[in-house]
């Protein structure tokens, strides 16, 4: 029962099988991860059917013994062992799962038969009923097994590798071209996913749309995007974008942390309440980096359960722990002046102030103009008055669409000649950023 195909296939790590049916293990005794590998050893080798030594007669009145005519007749599974006397299938052998699980298996598979009396032409031979009259007989069921076995070339792990390398360009160009829109999307801060999304949907999203137009100047991508996709590989549903959306974040953040590299740095907090009501904890990052620049990043933005300071100290060094950024190289550390922040003894920056010595707390300078202005505005009556006045402009204008448009009838003037203010004096900048290139 040697197959070509089973010479393309791992070789056996054990040196040596029995052969004999009568002496050898079991399959089901062997490793489970290994007993592919001995089906497959057995199945290299022929049959064990010693045909040169003289077959023992058995103890009954007749004298009968085994014929080496059934060699013939069973060629495909019979094997004969000298040492217990006795008939074998190597097919149910190799993949009967329940050797005694049903009549007379076991004979053929551990225990072996030698009744031979029995043994004789027509459909009552044990051999014969062993094969069963039924397609879907167990020993047939076996034999198919082997066969299987035996194609390496159908295994799966082949039919994996035979995917045509045209397939695979296709897979990568469908690929590249999500990850690129996604991107896109990403540096423009647009929105992915649209209201609706179905194929007859005039407009189906960002998204959607953009590898449309992508695909409207390249033959290649519109063969292989969208509806010329396969449809377990479009690379366009909803848990695609967003694994794209979290690989580049983390790529940008990877990124910021090899900017940062062993430097010492600040971090900038604050968190705020979204549209869904959800609060928010935004975390900025400023050092210096290797060329003597000092830069601030925008690193992580963490949904956060409540505001205590305890809470937002634990998401914080949870953020640096994760990109390996160590609490005791924190040099500084800006917040508003809420309490929970700036609390100078269970505030969030008294918290970090005990690990670290040197993280010296700074009131945000942003929140610092805010509040000077504010006060100046309340303070100074003029300035006051001006706000005032200014607040009930812009409500009464853009409260109607008629007074906005009669409002820029009214300025056209004054909006042109600003305009070209502008328009000069970006002109101006960019010789200047010119020259200086030189």
């Amino acid at each position: 029962m040697p197959d070509e195909h089973l010479s393309k296939c791992p070789k056996l790590q054990f040196e040596k099988i029995d052969r004999d049916p009568g002496s050898r293990k079991q399959i089901c005794k062997f490793p489970i991860n290994k007993q592919n590998e001995i089906r497959r050893a057995y199945l290299k080798e022929c049959l064990y059917q010693p045909k040169n030594i003289d077959y023992l007669y058995n103890d009954d009145t007749h004298h009968r013994r085994f014929q080496l005519s059934w060699f013939n007749s069973h060629k495909d599974w019979l094997e004969y062992s000298p040492s217990t006397d006795a008939i074998y299938c190597l097919p149910c052998y190799l993949f009967s799962k329940k050797p005694i699980g049903r009549p007379r298996s076991g004979a053929f598979i551990s225990t072996g038969f030698n009744n031979w009396k029995n043994v004789k032409d027509g459909m009552n031979c044990p051999l014969i009923r062993h094969i069963g009259k039924k397609p879907n007989s167990p020993h047939k069921i076996d034999v198919k097994c082997c066969e299987d076995l035996k194609n390496y070339s159908r295994h799966i792990d082949k039919l994996i590798e035979k995917q045509t390398s045209k397939e695979l360009e296709n897979n990568q160009l469908r690929l590249k071209t999500s990850v690129e829109c996604a991107r896109w999307l990403a540096f423009q801060a647009c929105a992915f996913r649209g209201h609706d999304e179905s194929l007859d949907s005039k407009n189906r999203g960002n998204f959607i749309e953009l590898i449309k137009f992508t695909s409207t100047f390249n033959d290649k991508v519109a063969s292989v995007v969208l509806e010329n996709a396969p449809g377990n590989a479009k690379y366009t549903s909803p848990t695609i974008q967003k694994e794209i959306l979290h690989i580049l974040a983390s790529n940008v953040r990877n990124a910021i942390r090899e900017e940062i590299g062993d430097a010492k740095f600040c971090i900038l907090v604050d968190e705020a309440r979204d549209e869904s009501k959800r609060e928010q904890m935004a975390i900025i990052l400023r050092f210096v980096d290797k060329e003597g620049f000092i830069k601030e990043r925008f690193f992580h933005i963490v949904h956060v359960k409540d505001t205590t300071a305890l809470t937002l100290k634990n998401e914080i060094c949870a953020v640096l722990s994760y990109y390996n950024l160590h609490i005791e190289n924190i040099r500084g550390q800006g917040y508003d002046r809420a309490s929970n922040m700036r609390g100078e003894w269970n505030g969030l920056q008294a918290l970090f102030l005990k690990n670290c010595p040197y993280t010296y707390h700074v009131h945000c300078m942003a929140h610092r103009l805010q509040l000077a202005l504010v006060t100046v505005s309340k303070e100074v009556k003029d300035v006051h008055q001006f706000f005032d006045h200014l607040v009930n402009i812009i409500n009464i204008f853009v409260g109607s669409s008629k007074r906005n448009d009669e409002l820029q009838y009214a300025q056209a003037e004054q909006v042109e000649i600003i305009n070209t203010i502008s328009e000069e004096w970006a002109n101006y900048k960019q010789c200047g950023d010119a020259e200086g290139a030189y």
